[in-house]
């Protein structure tokens, strides 16, 4: 999501004194908050720190020693030595819960072990990310944009203690050294750990500047390290927003209209209520809520209640309707994204070979492993929502107005995600359970939990996209002239409208509009066209579309110049070394020009895909087989990714091969149809999932550079489907230009 720095604040960048502040935490040791660049605002807009019971006792301290500091992220560190960061992130799979404490880590001199991390509480203009505009995450962005600051504070933290050790000493503080938390003086053979200098550290100003430690001497960053976060995953001790409790707590389960649009016409509440553990009936214009003792009693009351709906005007849509509009609206002029070179002129004139393609991507689902959920306790007083979410502001802000309270009267209560991928960013779900607690004939804490069923058919989905392509190839078959029209809906127009301009949604076209192929005529259009289906983003945003579309029609062209695919991208990216070293390396790991060996029965191919998204160069190369019935295998992946600075390599491997997994699942399976204004799909036997057993052998090769970091939480989900769509290409002849593969492969 690169495209969403134009959301963020644009003062003038905070000076260091401005940046960092140190003061005594309440109940002693040593904080330090620090502003994320591009968070700065005026002084005159700036609120006090957040209260002591918001973000944890030390944040009063610095309230009384720097009024008026806003810092969006604290480090204290406790007379035990132990250093806890309030993270402005969520961890959703993603491991940035080990990351950015390594950031931490690497500067202060601190065993990783040590560091402890505490959840941010719901406040936009403490905890804003400045890649996007707000507290968000999502867009492969986390680490990009901690990336100095956190390092920063770690050296600012580190600078003050060995400061307070060298006055203690009294010897210069060019004499000490760091470790493991402790500060010591070889010279004399002495030492304190980090616990028992954080008071006096805590009453020294804040360096004015820090030297951040050369790459050449990192002992954190760049190494492999198991995920901080694992051993409570394993052993069940990880609570996630479906884990919340609170005493007296109720259960409730949802049903909103099946038809898009759809209103509640009748339920039986007389039944439901007869149905033992059931307390009460909710209901909604749209939906109606079982709120029980427990969720089978949930269950059991909303199946005796059997809610009867008023379809709506989108009765008899289906996804056949949509596609034929989405058709007509793609033959039109749309808004221009990128147009230089004499693209529209070169096609229109004579000469030359001219390839043209239509290219078609459904609607797909989230389908989290963890449904949506909220569990809301609502008083006169104040609202506590208890629930996973990606945009805590958001919910908070959304609450606050349904309810009427204000701002501050609404506490967000944030838990690991047990999925997001864009689905989280959304706050339907939160919206929805404030409004039926509104509704509770006495105030209690209610738990609403989406059915999966429910939660695949309310979703809100990935747009269904309609790209139209051309290009003209000159006598040696290089394009020399390019077009690309993306028809489709426009999330940020909903999301966050303020960055589309002249009609271009940037996500829209991010991966198509900004080419790294040298093509002396490049012209690209986006046509906004909103189906009645709810969209949102998706596990790679609007490279997941573009790119299978740009690689494919790439693939397309190699062909039609007679032309290896990995030979033919080599001689556009000549003002793309980082990008073709990637390509480079993926076809040397993967053994491009030998052969894949035979499988009986069955037609064996490789196919390759490039792309520059989300900051980082990646190439994938798949080795897939296809059998007589149009079954497809993936056997093997190869990845070749340059991400800048690799903090963790072994969370990045783990971020490529989920990635690659989920992309695979959307490429060969996923697809949510309509008929009768209802989504189709209901669960994971029609909506499928990757298995075990049919996952490839993944490899993934991390280019060693020292540049900053680029995302790695998206990419592999965006370049896995062209790569699948050129290896069937390569084994059978069929050119995708429609996913799923699965139903594309039955239809020939």
């Amino acid at each position: 999501m690169g495209f969403m720095k134009e959301l963020a604040n644009t003062g003038v960048s905070p000076s260091r004194r401005r940046f960092l502040r140190v003061g005594a935490a309440a109940g002693g040791g040593l904080l330090v908050g620090f502003i994320l660049p591009g968070c700065d605002r005026k002084e005159s807009d700036r609120k006090e720190l957040p209260s002591e019971k918001a973000v944890g006792s030390a944040a009063t301290a610095v309230s009384n020693r720097a009024p008026g500091l806003a810092p969006n992220a604290f480090i204290r560190i406790d007379r035990d030595g132990v250093v806890t960061l309030i993270m402005h992130k969520v961890e959703m799979g993603q491991g940035t819960y080990t990351s950015m404490p390594m950031l931490i880590a690497e500067e202060l001199g601190v065993d990783l072990a040590k560091v402890k991390l505490e959840h941010a509480p719901a406040d936009n203009n403490l905890y804003s990310d400045p890649m996007l505009g707000g507290q968000v995450t999502g867009g492969s962005t986390s680490v990009r944009a901690a990336w100095k600051p956190l390092r920063e504070a770690g050296a600012a933290a580190r600078s003050v203690l060995v400061s307070a050790a060298a006055q203690t000493w009294n010897v210069p503080p060019e004499q000490l050294a760091v470790a493991n938390g402790v500060v010591t003086h070889g010279a004399t053979n002495r030492s304190l750990h980090f616990g028992e200098l954080v008071d006096a550290a805590a009453k020294l100003p804040a360096p004015k500047a820090v030297a951040l430690k050369d790459a050449a001497t990192y002992t954190l960053i760049g190494k492999k390290h198991a995920r901080l976060d694992s051993a409570a995953k394993v052993d069940g001790t990880a609570q996630f927003g479906i884990d919340a409790k609170l005493p007296g707590m109720a259960i409730a389960t949802v049903a909103a209209s099946p038809a898009i649009g759809g209103k509640l016409k009748s339920v039986d509440e007389q039944k439901a209520l007869a149905v033992k553990g059931v307390r009460q009936v909710l209901k909604l214009d749209n939906a109606v809520a079982i709120v029980a003792d427990h969720m089978w009693a949930a269950k059991q009351g909303l199946a005796a209640a059997a809610p009867q709906w008023d379809d709506g005007e989108h009765a008899n849509l289906s996804t056949a309707t949509i596609i034929t509009e989405m058709m007509n609206v793609s033959r039109q002029t749309g808004a221009i994204a990128t147009d230089k070179g004499n693209a529209l002129k070169e096609l229109g004139q004579g000469g030359g070979r001219k390839v043209e393609a239509v290219y078609e991507m459904p609607f797909l689902a989230h389908a989290t492993m963890e449904p949506m959920n909220c569990m809301v306790d609502l008083r006169a007083d104040g609202c506590d929502l208890y629930c996973g979410t990606q945009v805590p502001s958001l919910a908070q802000g959304a609450a606050a107005k349904l309810t009427g309270l204000p701002l501050e009267k609404v506490k967000v209560h944030n838990f690991y995600l047990g999925g997001g991928f864009g689905r989280r960013l959304e706050v339907d779900y939160v919206t929805q359970a404030v409004a039926f607690a509104k509704l509770l004939a006495k105030p209690e804490p209610v738990k609403f939990v989406w059915t999966r069923e429910e939660d695949i058919q309310h979703d809100m989905y990935r747009p269904y996209y309609m790209d139209r392509l051309a290009a003209k190839l000159d006598a040696k078959g290089r394009p020399v002239a390019w077009f690309h029209r993306v028809t489709g809906s426009s999330v940020m127009a909903r999301f966050a409208p303020p960055a589309v301009k002249n009609g271009v949604d940037p996500d829209a076209v991010e991966g198509a509009a900004d080419l790294q192929y040298s093509i002396p005529g490049l012209h690209v259009e986006y046509m906004r066209h909103e189906p009645p289906l709810p969209t949102a983003f998706w596990r790679g945003v609007g490279p997941t579309h573009n790119v299978f579309v740009v690689e494919s029609f790439m693939d397309e062209l190699a062909h039609a110049a007679k032309q290896d695919p990995v030979a033919y991208r080599r001689a556009l990216l000549d003002k793309s070394p980082r990008l073709l070293a990637v390509l480079n390396l993926a076809a040397e790991k993967a053994g491009w020009s030998t052969p894949m060996k035979p499988v009986a029965g069955r037609k064996v191919g490789k196919g390759v895909s490039a792309q520059f998204a989300f900051g980082s160069y990646m190439a994938q190369i798949a080795e897939v087989s296809v059998g007589p019935d149009g079954d497809v295998r993936v056997h093997r992946v190869v990845c070749a990714l340059d991400c800048g600075q690799a903090i963790n390599p072994d969370g990045i491997i783990a971020q490529m091969e989920g990635g690659i997994v989920f992309g695979l699942t959307a490429a060969l399976w996923g697809e949510i149809t309509l008929e009768k204004g209802r989504v189709m799909q209901s669960n994971f036997g029609d909506y499928r999932m990757m298995r075990m057993n049919e996952a490839p052998t993944i490899e993934v090769h991390i280019v060693n550079s020292h540049d900053d970091p680029g995302g790695i939480g998206e990419p592999g989900t965006a370049g896995i489907a062209p790569a699948l769509a050129n290896a069937i290409h390569a084994a059978t002849g069929q050119r995708l230009r429609k996913l799923p593969v699965s139903a594309v492969l039955k239809k020939a």
